[in-house]
């Protein structure tokens, strides 16, 4: 039978390591008394899925490749602090009136098998599967159940409202708090998190408050708490993030970070005295070490090689621009990630930091103790930098920096809040940058706005009425048999009809008759009316091609873009 057979004879057996390497780990496995698995894992290559097919085989276990999305036993996950189960590595996949089905990485470890054998009275059968798996499901099932616990309205005493407590766990999906509204506030978080949401809006009116969540880009109401509650609920989360509950009359800001299904989540909470209370939005700032290539983030094959042209330059200023929330930082982050080696010196200057980029020194704007866009910068002149990340060009301080950084040898990139890529050209005039500079600091404009992308679920064809056309004149062709697409709505999507988001794109070139304009005192119109002569496609253009490929639809383009777009 194959479970008399050792770890290492199967691995030979089944020519995943050669018969050296397993000699090698044992000799080790004298001097560090670990499992031979393990010194295999950590010193000789063998990937996770290797040992835990051969320790299935040894045990003769089922091993399995994936768990199902949705299953795992609630009754059973309520009753198991999150934190046993992960640092146990196991997850309760099916539970019966006899039998519970355990999935495992070790099969050694008897202290969960009895553990849950006496919780349960049942029999463990046992199933294996990688660590990466069994954590990925454990998050999944204890987000779902957190996010399930933000739609039940917290019925409070009018004595309970001690709301002192902070977030104990490490893990916000393991708080065991009996306190009905730190267990509301956790779970409004946790399942925004899960829901993809941007933001929470906690808006207080004259009989009720509304909570909406900002997903994709729009706010969908998501419930409306007891009136009794909202004190409370104010309360809990003013305490989070450090502001000053007494005060209700002023504007306040803090943040705070929670751990979410082992994700790092920054919170900024914004506060705003209304005629009925306060009213707070909190974002949501996922902390990510993945960083996306311009490739995924909606360019086309031309225009990243345009792009990709243009921050390889020597030196000068890369912009991109539009409004908050369109993925400028995620842009110019995918654009950082190309460049990224160690023949390069890469310092950034942000706020917040909403990437950690290896290899790339990241500085945290602090107004604080006076750490400014414009002071941080002129701090990183003085580390001999090759390629400036600005966070954003807020004031004319810092654009001057930026443009004579550009002009000493220095690639400078940055975010400018206008509508399109020629309004950044007029945008630095207004800051007083003399137009020569302009013309001379800056190497292209990359203008963008995010667009729902369609459901693939339920997604279909159609063909728009005449006054939708009417909108894309002269950029739609004649033909009575055009198609486009847009969704109904689907259990996938929750009945939006859109899933995700990407990139609509604008690339202004700087050409000598767009500097000449710049020296002439030219009007961003003119300027922008110059740059489509020379080939450049609008925000709407772009648009346009992605909602005809069926990516988002045209009600979405209109929705993002600018009439004379």
């Amino acid at each position: 039978m194959s479970n008399w057979l050792k770890l290492g004879e199967i691995l030979q057996q089944d020519s995943i390591l050669p018969a050296q390497i397993i000699e090698e780990a044992l000799q080790r496995q004298q001097q560090d008394p670990q499992l031979l698995g393990q010194i295999l894992l950590n010193h000789y290559g063998l990937s996770a899925s290797a040992l835990i097919r051969a320790l299935a085989k040894q045990f003769d276990l089922t091993y399995l490749t994936s768990i199902p999305t949705g299953t795992g036993t609630s009754e059973l996950l309520g009753r198991l602090p999150l934190e046993y189960v992960r640092e146990q590595c196991i997850f309760p996949l099916h539970l019966s009136d006899t039998s519970l089905q355990l999935v495992m990485t070790d099969p050694t470890n008897s202290t969960p098998i009895n553990d849950l054998a006496a919780l349960t009275g049942c029999r463990i059968e046992i199933c294996l599967a990688t660590e990466e798996e069994i954590l990925r499901a454990i998050n999944h099932a204890y987000a779902e159940q957190a996010g399930d616990s933000a739609s039940f309205a917290p019925d409070l005493d009018d004595n309970d409202n001690d709301l002192a407590a902070t977030l104990g766990p490490t893990d916000l999906l393991d708080s065991s708090d009996e306190a009905p509204i730190i267990r509301f506030v956790n779970g409004l978080i946790a399942r925004a998190s899960r829901e993809r949401a941007s933001d929470i809006h906690l808006e207080p009116f004259e009989t009720e408050m509304i909570i909406r969540y900002r997903i994709d880009g729009v706010l969908y109401e998501i419930l409306r708490p007891p009136q009794k509650a909202r004190a409370a609920i104010i309360s809990r989360i003013k305490i989070l993030s450090g502001l000053n509950i007494a005060e209700k009359r002023l504007p306040q800001d803090g943040r705070f970070r929670v751990r979410i299904a082992g994700r790092d989540v920054d919170i900024r909470v914004s506060s705003l005295p209304t005629a009925f209370g306060e009213r707070l939005v909190l974002r949501l700032l996922e902390k990510s070490s993945n960083v996306i290539d311009l490739a995924q983030i909606g360019l086309d094959e031309q225009l990243q090689q345009q792009v990709d042209q243009l921050i390889r330059q020597p030196h000068g200023i890369f912009l991109v621009t539009g409004p908050t929330g369109s993925g400028k930082t995620t842009t110019l982050y995918a654009a950082l990630s190309r460049l990224n080696d160690r023949s390069k010196n890469i310092i950034t200057i942000e706020d917040p930091i909403e990437y950690q980029l290896s290899g790339v020194g990241q500085i945290q704007v602090n107004s604080k103790i006076d750490l400014t866009f414009a002071a941080g910068l002129r701090s990183i002149l003085r580390q001999d930098p090759d390629i400036i990340m600005v966070g954003e060009i807020r004031d004319s301080e810092t654009a001057e920096i930026a443009v004579q950084s550009a002009l000493t040898g220095h690639m400078v990139f940055s975010t400018l809040h206008t509508n399109d890529s020629a309004g950044a050209l007029t945008r630095l005039l207004d800051m007083k940058i003399e137009p020569f500079l302009v013309s001379s600091a800056v190497t292209g404009i990359l203008a963008q706005r995010l667009v729902r992308k369609l459901c693939p679920d339920c997604r279909s064809s159609y063909t728009p009425s005449e006054e939708m056309i009417r909108h894309f004149a002269g950029f739609v062709p004649d033909q009575t048999d055009l198609k486009f697409f847009r969704s109904s709505g689907c259990d996938a999507c929750q009945q939006i009809g859109y899933r995700g988001r990407t990139g609509i794109y604008e690339l202004l070139h700087l050409t000598d008759e767009i500097r000449e304009l710049l020296m002439a005192g030219a009007d961003a119109s003119s300027i922008r009316h110059s740059a489509q002569k020379a080939g450049m496609l609008s925000l709407r253009q772009d648009g346009l091609k992605k909602a005809r490929a069926g990516e988002t639809s045209l009600e979405e383009v209109l929705r993002v873009t600018r009439i004379d777009n």
